[in-house]
């Protein structure tokens, strides 16, 4: 399964979206990538000369808000200028923040100051992709039981992969519709399933849709159907708000 990466300046007009360019043509098979920002306002035609002239594409690269993409999963976070990791602050929890800092090369307004942030950002992105190799590879999961009941020791958590169980596929907005909490105390506790190996991720559109794992033991399938059965008060409340919910992104994109 591909890392999810999201870049963030605050102007994403510049500097994310070379890092998103670059990335995404460095290991692209890897890594599945976007950019937005705080104050978005539209793509540096510089920023899109020194992208070109150094092969790099930039089909489909365009400023995006920060708030049309915190609801989605992210793996990582990178901000690439200090205002940007001051004002990300916890909003796309559980995501891993890296803080990045290049010189704005906007207000020079030349050719050769986009070329070298283009240069500085491409290092430190090999430098990701370098580092994180190893660790984009799928990995198989024990499924211990300690750690598994641990996972489920947490009421929400216990409801919302039970829920999840009930619905087969469900996204962020769903899950914080149904049990009326934030959406970054969902997608945290998310985070926690699916690092245990219960949950899986599906992009569709621009939403995210989570489903039980198909490698889950049978042993474990068995201890949550038993749960689920014998326990249906646990969801009863939270089906009844999702089913009552308006404009469901699983309605539409079905």
């Amino acid at each position: 399964m591909k890392r999810r990466v999201l870049f963030v300046c605050t102007a994403n007009s510049a500097r994310s979206l070379m890092a998103e360019a670059l990335l995404r043509d460095v290991a692209g098979d890897r890594f599945e990538v976007a950019s937005a920002g705080t104050e978005p306002t539209s793509p540096h035609p510089m920023a899109l000369q020194v992208l070109q002239g150094a092969g790099i594409s930039t089909d489909g690269l365009h400023s995006k808000r920060l708030a049309d993409v915190q609801g989605s999963y992210w793996d990582y976070v990178i901000t690439l200028c200090e205002k940007a990791a001051h004002e990300c602050g916890t909003l796309c929890q559980p995501a891993q923040p890296i803080a990045w800092d290049f010189a704005d090369p906007v207000p020079a307004n030349r050719h050769g100051t986009f070329a070298l942030t283009l240069k500085e950002i491409k290092e430190r992105i090999a430098l990701f992709a370098l580092v994180h190799q190893k660790e984009t590879g799928s990995k198989p999961f024990s499924y211990d039981p300690v750690a598994v009941f641990k996972a489920l020791a947490d009421d929400f958590r216990l409801a919302a992969l039970l829920l999840i169980r009930n619905q087969e596929q469900l996204c962020v907005c769903e899950l914080t519709e149904a049990f009326g909490v934030s959406q970054p105390k969902v997608s945290r506790h998310l985070a926690t399933l699916r690092e245990a190996g219960m949950l899986t991720t599906e992009r569709r559109g621009q939403w995210i849709y989570y489903s039980l794992n198909p490698q889950l033991p049978s042993w474990l399938v068995r201890v949550l159907d038993e749960t689920a059965t014998g326990n249906t008060a646990l969801i009863k409340s939270p089906l009844e708000r999702l089913q009552a919910m308006a404009d469901r992104p699983a309605v539409q994109c079905l």
